[in-house]
């Protein structure tokens, strides 16, 4: 949820003070959920250009920020370990996968409003699915690690 010049500016004063610095849950992107859906990818995409969405002053970085700050660290001498922490959302989570879901599909809606007609059948049948344990979500994150 930064623009390059705000990830360039917090990466400066974090390895400024030559510590190890975690960054962790950073989105990357990618979701899959299963069973799938003729929608997913739709709803998919939308929600990653509501990530890049524009700013009053720039551009958000949404699921390119993880390659834009390897690039800016490793540009600056750092020693970057990029590893994936993916969310597993099942049957074990239904509620954390009901409000992922809402919000997922309500970002994207907000960014492509042509989704309307489809979006709310789409979250309806996807509640149904996870309050019944049916559905399972993967949403892939990195965490990076900068040694100075």
């Amino acid at each position: 949820m930064l623009t390059a010049g705000e990830l360039a500016a917090m990466l400066a004063a974090c390895t400024g003070v030559g510590c190890p610095v975690l960054l962790a849950l950073t989105v990357v992107g990618r979701v899959v959920l299963t069973p799938a859906d003729p929608l997913d990818a739709c709803i998919a995409a939308a929600f990653n250009d509501h990530q890049r969405r524009a700013t009053p002053a720039d551009r958000l970085l949404g699921p390119d920020a993880v390659a834009a700050a390897v690039g800016e660290l490793r540009g600056d001498g750092a020693e970057v370990l990029v590893r994936p922490s993916p969310w597993r959302l099942d049957a074990g989570h239904t509620a954390l996968t009901a409000e992922w879901l809402r919000g997922w599909v309500a970002a994207a809606w907000e960014q492509e409003p042509a989704l309307a007609a489809d979006a709310g059948p789409y979250l309806d049948r996807r509640l149904a699915q996870a309050g019944a344990g049916e559905l399972a979500v993967t949403v892939d994150h990195a965490d990076l690690l900068v040694l100075p």
